[in-house]
């Protein structure tokens, strides 16, 4: 179980680099978004997977708590992006920018 937990703390950690790779390198806010959020996501799952394996025999009460927050983490992060780039996107502040915009003209009230 040790080796297991290792592994998935590994994983996680990469996904961590990769996102912090992908918010450097993206060329738009709304990239940067979708990679730090994707990336997170996945990184925590597997840290957290690891963390798992490594307590299953000292501390078999966390499971279940740690399965809770796997769900939590799966239902707050895409919301919490989403919402982040609503609001970006009604700032005005980048749409001189976008070199195509899919959502000119839908759901503005007028």
């Amino acid at each position: 179980m040790t080796i297991a937990s290792y592994v998935f703390l590994m994983i996680g950690a990469l996904f961590y680099l990769l996102g912090g790779l992908g918010v450097l390198r993206m060329p738009d806010t709304f990239n940067r978004i979708q990679a730090g959020t994707k990336a997170t996501t996945l990184g925590s799952f597997s840290m957290i997977l690891g963390v798992i394996f490594a307590s299953i025999e000292s501390h078999p009460n966390w499971i279940f708590k740690l399965i809770i927050l796997i769900i939590l983490i799966a239902l707050s992060n895409p919301v919490g992006s989403s919402t982040i780039a609503k609001a970006i996107y009604k700032s005005k502040t980048l749409q001189d920018t976008l070199l195509k915009d899919d959502l000119k003209g839908r759901g503005e009230k007028q």
